[in-house]
């Protein structure tokens, strides 16, 4: 934000999604303030409304706000992982993840696919797939489905795939939506793809490279 002038802050800039780079020609390494916020509550929203990036008032159960707020519910399930106790790499990777989440947040809550705004490109997915090439060649293939467990970091994973699954699930059903799949940047789609996958290899990682992963025994309690 050009710090010389004032610019006012509007409900979309509090809301997680889109405390975002809505502003034209916003930069993910631009490091300079993007929001400020004077003012906690503005009763904006008391009638079931909320603004997207783009100025545009819609319910607050709009599948974009959905989408970003799910998002949103990620990186704090992701907090609560990093404030568990978690070693590096993947302490530091957890940050990068969550500032990530973050960008997709802002993508998501500006419709459009493509100009000035922040939008998430192929390299933040690729980097994602550079991270499970790299931890999935350090533990054995699995035999079984396994059952969310295990280690604390681990069941904090799985709850973190799980929610990234369902932010995954209000992006496809924009892209389904003839309203909106033009105003949707896929690669938010393929990015989420990625993330729950890494999320569940790292989750094995932190059961002692699998050696602790809790196996699904189909029929286990049916006999007899």
């Amino acid at each position: 934000m050009d710090m010389r002038r004032t610019e006012s802050v509007r409900e979309p800039a509090r809301s997680r999604g889109c405390a975002v780079l809505a502003r034209p020609g916003a930069r993910a390494q631009d490091s300079s303030p993007m929001v400020r916020l004077d003012r906690i509550y503005t009763r904006g929203g008391d009638e079931g409304l909320t603004s997207l990036g783009d100025g545009q008032r819609v319910p607050k159960h709009h599948p974009r706000v959905a989408a970003y707020g799910t998002v949103d519910e990620l990186s704090s399930v992701l907090g609560l992982l990093i404030a568990s106790g978690i070693d590096e790499p993947h302490y530091g990777e957890m940050r990068v993840i969550q500032n990530d989440l973050f960008d997709v947040g802002a993508d998501l809550c500006v419709p459009g696919e493509a100009g000035a705004r922040l939008r998430i490109t192929p390299a933040y997915t690729k980097r994602l797939e550079d991270l499970i090439d790299r931890d999935n060649a350090r533990i054995e293939p699995l035999k079984s489905f396994i059952l969310p467990g295990g280690t604390a970091q681990s069941a904090w994973l799985h709850l973190g795939r799980c929610v990234c699954r369902r932010a995954e699930r209000h992006v496809s059903e924009m892209l389904a939506d003839p309203l909106e799949k033009d105003r949707v940047n896929v690669e938010v789609l393929r990015y989420l793809n990625r993330l729950s996958d890494l999320l569940f290899v790292i989750a094995r990682v932190q059961n002692g490279l699998g050696k602790q992963d809790i196996l699904w025994k189909p029929g286990s309690q049916s006999a007899g």
